[in-house]
């Protein structure tokens, strides 16, 4: 018998909660103990293994304050696209939230902007030189 894997919106909420409970600091142990669930139920949750029902999934967005349509792609209005999963997965690593939180204390504009002309610079630095389209996209982006 195959296994059952993960619904894409189950991941998708999951990774939400995941993004959401790291930026405000909290453990997984933590958002566990305001539930009244084991943190191995959180984890399941995160990975999207488990389905996280709706009364349950409104008590995670009090916990972490935002409001329900936060774990769900616009809103819960529109399809979950890959770059989306792309953006989620990154969030959710611990170099994307750790950029991010960095990214967000630099309060100078300009500074932003060179950290941005940085990053591209990098980016492009390591492709190969027959990749220019790739290379076109990041500078222009």
């Amino acid at each position: 018998m195959k296994a059952k894997s993960p619904n894409s919106i189950d991941v998708y909420v999951g990774n939400r909660v995941r993004v959401r409970r790291k930026t405000l600091g909290m453990t997984q142990n933590g958002l566990a103990e305001l539930l009244g669930i084991t943190f191995q139920q959180i984890q399941k949750y995160e990975k999207g293994t488990n389905r996280i029902g709706a009364s349950r999934l409104q008590r995670i967005s009090e916990i972490l304050r935002v409001p329900v349509g936060f774990f769900f792609e616009n809103g819960g209005s529109g399809p979950i696209d890959t770059a989306t999963n792309e953006l989620n997965s990154f969030l959710s690593s611990k170099e994307g939230l750790a950029l991010n939180k960095a990214f967000i204390a630099i309060e100078d504009p300009n500074i932003r902007q060179k950290l941005v002309a940085l990053a591209k610079s990098l980016a492009v630095a390591g492709l190969p030189d027959s990749d220019s389209e790739l290379q076109d996209s990041i500078v222009n982006s």
